[in-house]
């Protein structure tokens, strides 16, 4: 049987499969809307009808709220991001274009651009995961804050934690994942390398650009850099013309 053998075909299956779903589509959000759901172009929303949507929130356009995912009051789900079996508590701000399944969000977490939450995460009070920053299998306490290009994999960090931009957890070794601890109140700085099993102590900072292979203890300061800094003075215009040559 040549079922798309012409134009009335055609629009025969568009009427079986696709029609329906959309009035479904319709009467969902609907229903939400009388509860207090706000949508912004509810025509390119899509909810599964498990969903559970507490009053007061607000669903961006293009979002897909997938599953059994929960959402709590006064929560903002940004334009075109995808939210699937997760449970999310209140006052929780979800920014455009992020990915988040098999997660928890606690009340008053800040989430995105660009972010990426995989399952086994729980992400905690107040706490901050920034644009392009990946999580997964991980603990996140409150107001502990990774804000830029990040990845945090078998991570369970404390309280107050920052996570300083370009920073990531090493916790695979090619045969097994390993956990990374960062304890309250740490600061890891920008462009970090942590090699898991590792644990950074309460309120310890790690330098820019370091690769940690070992423990640091509480309020320690850790460093590792195979070589610090040198300036050449005016060796800058010689490079340059050494590039050139080059390409001559």
């Amino acid at each position: 049987m040549k079922l798309l053998s012409n134009k009335n075909s055609l629009m025969l299956l568009l009427n079986i499969l696709i029609i329906p779903t959309l009035y479904s589509q319709k009467d969902l959000i609907s229903r939400w809307k009388k509860g207090g759901v706000v949508f912004d172009e509810p025509q390119f929303v899509v909810i599964d009808e498990n969903v559970q949507l507490a009053e007061h929130t607000r669903i961006g356009c293009g979002a897909h709220i997938l599953g059994n995912s929960e959402i709590g009051q006064y929560c903002s789900i940004g334009h075109f991001s995808i939210i699937k079996n997760c449970i999310i508590g209140n006052n929780v701000k979800i920014r455009s274009h992020c990915v988040l399944e098999n997660a928890v969000i606690k009340d008053g977490a800040e989430i995105g651009p660009f972010a990426h939450i995989e399952e086994g995460t729980t992400i905690g009070n107040n706490a901050v995961i920034g644009n392009f920053v990946e999580v997964k299998r991980s603990t996140i306490g409150p107001e502990t804050k990774a804000k830029h290009l990040a990845y945090l994999g078998d991570t369970i960090t404390g309280k107050k934690v920052n996570v300083g931009a370009g920073s990531i957890t090493c916790n695979y070794n090619g045969v097994s994942k390993n956990q990374t601890c960062i304890e309250d109140n740490a600061l890891i700085g920008s462009n970090n390398c942590l090699v898991a099993p590792i644990k950074i102590g309460k309120g310890a900072i790690t330098g820019a650009g370091s690769t940690l292979t070992k423990n640091v203890p509480d309020g320690a300061l850790a460093i590792s850099r195979a070589n610090q800094q040198v300036n050449k003075e005016g060796y800058a215009s010689k490079l340059l013309n050494k590039y050139r040559t080059k390409q001559e």
